[in-house]
């Protein structure tokens, strides 16, 4: 489940898109952060979180709304991977949360520190 709904995410937004050998270049070890024009919120009426930007929204459904929520800047990658194996042990989630970063990063939607 946790792959459709991140598949889901990293394909409907219309920003710009980089080559898979491009998505490479986030540092996993680095803190991450919200770009500036993005802010993350809770939307009632969509029943997740949304990641809104001045050309729209993107729904963050289940759990790349849990991963979202901790690019706050006060973590890495690895950090947010260790965070949500805390949070949900027992789920070998670590590969995909790590996809779900890269992709959101060369989407443009969050920055390295």
């Amino acid at each position: 489940k946790l792959r459709m709904e991140l598949a889901k995410v990293v394909s409907v937004s219309g920003r710009k898109c980089l080559m898979n050998s491009e998505i490479e270049n986030l540092n996993l070890n680095n803190k991450i952060q919200l770009e500036s024009q993005y802010r993350l919120q809770w939307e009632q009426a969509q029943d997740c979180f949304v990641l809104l930007y001045p050309e729209g929204m993107v729904k963050l459904p289940g759990s790349s709304g849990e991963i979202m929520q901790l690019v706050n800047g006060k973590y890495s990658a690895e950090e947010i991977v260790a965070e949500l194996e805390r949070k949900f042990p027992d789920t070998n989630l670590r590969d995909d949360v790590i996809v779900f970063l890269k992709k959101v990063f060369s989407n443009g939607w969050i920055r390295e520190e």
